[in-house]
């Protein structure tokens, strides 16, 4: 019978590029989840149709940020794996913020104009995991700017 591997804790104590995919991979999937649930009531026979986006900006402008919005942090995720130098781990901390005020504004306006409860909790739980990829981000990006004052110091 074969053993079953299991791997030291300690080789998961300082990964932390797997955790920054791990909840961006988390915030995509409550990001389609979002439009999923927005869809829904297409499935009852009933309208999702809303014009209020469309007064300001054109449908066109609107998909292709929601593109942009999508697949930034795709490309991030694999730049957190491929190219994990302190340039790019400051670039990745200020997408964090960037996106963590962006679904922090989107929460104020879908209380505003009356979203269901289901979207305000979904949305609450997507600051949440911003709030998280913005602190283990920041951890990231400093461990990086500690390693390199350390190798400084000691040439």
């Amino acid at each position: 019978m074969t053993r079953l591997y299991i791997p030291e804790m300690s080789a998961y104590k300082d990964n932390t590029a797997v955790k920054i995919v791990v909840l961006w991979t988390v915030f995509l999937l409550g990001t389609l989840f979002h439009t999923q649930l927005a869809l829904m009531p297409l499935f009852h026979g009933l309208d999702v149709a809303s014009s209020h986006t469309h007064e300001v900006i054109g449908l066109d402008a609107v998909m292709w940020l929601m593109l942009a919005f999508f697949v930034l942090p795709l490309l991030a995720m694999m730049a957190c794996i491929l190219v994990p130098s302190l340039f790019f781990r400051r670039i990745h901390f200020a997408m964090t913020l960037l996106y963590t005020m962006l679904n922090l504004a989107h929460l104020i306006v879908d209380e505003l104009v009356s979203a269901p409860g289901y979207q305000l909790v979904l949305m609450f739980l997507l600051l949440f995991v911003g709030i998280m990829l913005n602190l283990i981000s920041y951890q990231w990006m400093s461990q990086s700017a500690r390693l390199k004052k350390q190798l400084e110091l000691s040439e």
